[in-house]
């Protein structure tokens, strides 16, 4: 009975590591796996200890000793490598969300009447809202398609905020693309429509009012249909408004994050107009 149990505890171990690539457990919950199979091993190996000269010949002999000690080391690095793996991940989030916050607050530094005392903390990347599946960018100059089921009154909504846009009056364009992603936040055409009201802001001449609305949308959605052109667009106002350095970086994200997507075919030209290194 022992032996059966010591084997079941073997094959556990034996599987731990391909729990790190089942994409539907977290970090958390494999690291709490890792524990259960730490306290039952040390159970088998007081159970073991306890039944004597007898149980322990039974279990295989004093090697049985020796592999429940291997097991235990396995399942001990394991343990050390989820942490890492957990602190790899913080770390990078972190880091985002405080790029992400800088862009905020030299945007708003440059727009008209914006006051940066008053921004408040950037929420993580990933946790501002629930991220759209990730798809190849569309190309800027046309709207992606939308998925999901529209609200009533959706698709015409939007179909007019275009109309405006497209008949040359880009202000009022802004006006509606705004109020449509405030009416239907999360929508199918949410996305296009942030990324939309960015393009009719920067056609009024409002440079830094579209640098904030791209940002907005990508700080929405960076993972979005849309996330790779919002990055694209915002790196390269950040150029017109002569933050080189910001507009670099910024631009350099987009093929890192973005790889094979149409806005990062066009980074490379958007570089030398700036001169990036």
């Amino acid at each position: 009975m022992r032996r059966v149990m010591l084997g079941a505890a073997l094959a556990l171990a034996l599987a731990a590591p391909a729990l790190a690539d089942d994409k539907a457990q977290t970090l958390a919950d494999i690291r709490s796996e890792l524990g259960q199979l730490s306290a039952q091993l040390q159970s088998l190996r007081s159970e073991l200890v306890a039944s004597g000269a007898k149980g322990m010949q039974a279990a295989g002999g004093s090697s049985a000793l020796q592999r429940m000690d291997a097991m235990e080391a396995e399942l001990s690095r394991l343990t050390s490598r989820t942490e890492q793996l957990q602190n790899r991940i913080d770390q990078v989030v972190k880091d985002g969300t405080n790029r992400v916050g800088d862009l905020e607050f030299r945007v708003c530094e440059m727009e008209e009447g914006c006051d940066p005392s008053t921004i408040g903390q950037t929420q993580p990347l990933g946790g501002a809202a629930p991220a759209a599946p990730s798809v190849t960018a569309a190309a800027p100059s046309s709207v992606a398609p939308a998925g999901g089921d529209l609200a009533m009154n959706e698709q015409s909504d939007f179909d007019r905020a275009k109309g405006v846009l497209d008949q040359g009056d880009f202000r009022g364009a802004a006006d509606l693309f705004k109020t449509f992603a405030e009416t239907y936040p999360g929508g199918p055409l949410t996305g296009d429509a942030m990324y939309l009201r960015g393009q009719a802001l920067h056609k009024a001449g409002d440079v830094p009012g579209a640098a904030r609305a791209w940002l907005d949308a990508f700080s929405a959605a960076p993972e979005g249909p849309r996330a790779a052109d919002n990055l694209l667009e915002l790196g390269k106002s950040l150029g017109d408004l002569g933050q080189k350095t910001e507009a670099c970086a910024t631009l350099a994200e987009v093929p890192a994050r973005f790889p094979g997507s149409a806005a990062a075919g066009q980074v490379g030209a958007a570089q030398a107009s700036l001169g990036c290194p």
